[in-house]
């Protein structure tokens, strides 16, 4: 599968050793147009036999099983048949979402809650992931390997890196910073569109895999060489000067009705960074479906910072890359690996 080039229904497999979440499922994806559920399965081991002899176009797996969990699976699965997996989650072992996407499953979703507002939002979710095979680059999530760290030359003032991602961002962001020194004069900021109470343990997982402080980030946290801050799920991160020009990041609820599409936004966090640093700015779009950063990474633009976007070649999902390719505003569209050579290059321009 590489772009848009299946037609019809996408084929769904449902692998939940729970009766209820499966029925739950099923009558979510049965009630939407476009998709076929082609199988389920109640254990690991039935489900791998059901995606080798069905070749479903995306699997909904759930991780806590017995005998055979979602690990093993994905392990067993991804190197015979390459496979979209989207992983069903409870938010009180976010820690194994992380795994799950470092062994090759695509995205996750977190369970609902039971309120109202959380079964809306988890329908939509499971509809938008699996909908987005459609314009998935398979071949380019199989493809995620660790990059070797490249080399830098020390500068004494610092520039800031504003990195906007969705589906297939964990991955790619663990690659691309992974790949850059520690001794980079280089702050991070990254709006990656993922749930509250993921993005804490996602930015432990940037500290453990990569040469940097990371953390969530808090209101008044400053911006300094060698710190990623991770936007809070359901929050917006930007950045201001305060009264001594200090960088810091201002962290702001998103109230209901407010118009926001995509929280956290990259769109805000760019345009901020923009405002904030001017040319000492560099703009970075990822992997992922929709168009947040558009109009932020022409804000960098106008400011003079660097701008760039994924490319074709190596985005699992060229959504978001292509509408800032669109734009004109961007200055070079690259590979991932070269991406983290640009930003070593950005860090030591005068």
């Amino acid at each position: 599968m590489s772009g848009s080039s299946f037609s019809g229904a996408t084929r769904v497999l449902l692998v939940d050793d729970s009766a209820t979440s499966r029925a739950h499922l099923s009558s979510i994806l049965a009630d939407a147009p476009g998709f076929e559920i082609v199988g389920e399965a109640s254990s690991g081991e039935e489900g791998l036999r059901q995606a080798t002899a069905l070749q479903p176009d995306v699997v909904v797996l759930d991780l806590q099983m017995p005998r055979m969990d979602g690990f093993t699976f994905l392990r067993l699965l991804l190197p015979r048949r390459p496979t979209p997996v989207v992983v069903v989650s409870s938010q009180a072992r976010r820690t194994d979402v992380f795994r799950a996407l470092e062994l090759g499953a695509l995205d996750f979703v977190a369970k609902p809650d039971g309120t109202a507002a959380s079964l809306e939002a988890f329908r939509d979710e499971i509809l938008a992931k699996c909908a987005a095979v459609r314009g998935l680059r398979l071949e380019n999530l199989a493809a995620r390997r660790p990059m070797p760290v490249l080399a830098a030359a020390p500068q004494l003032a610092p520039r800031v890196v504003a990195i906007g991602s969705s589906m297939g961002g964990p991955q790619a962001l663990q690659q691309l910073l992974g790949a850059i020194p520690g001794d980079a004069p280089l702050a991070f900021l990254v709006a990656q569109h993922m749930p509250e109470r993921f993005t804490a343990t996602f930015a432990d997982r940037l500290a453990r895999a990569t040469a940097f402080e990371a953390k969530e980030a808090e209101h008044g946290d400053r911006v300094t060489a060698g710190r990623i801050l991770v936007a809070p799920g359901k929050r917006h991160l930007e950045v201001a000067r305060d009264d001594d020009g200090a960088l810091r990041a201002r962290v702001l609820s998103a109230p209901e009705g407010d118009g926001s599409r995509y929280v956290p936004s990259v769109d805000r966090l760019f345009s901020s960074v923009a405002a904030a640093c001017g040319s000492a700015a560099c703009a970075v779009v990822l992997t992922g479906m929709g168009n947040d950063g558009r109009h932020g990474i022409q804000a960098v633009k106008r400011s003079g910072g660097l701008t760039l976007a994924e490319s074709l070649n190596t985005a699992v999902v060229y959504g978001m890359p292509k509408a800032a390719a669109e734009t004109g505003a961007v200055d070079e569209i690259l590979e991932l690996g070269a991406v983290a050579e640009r930003l070593i290059r950005f860090s030591q321009e005068g």
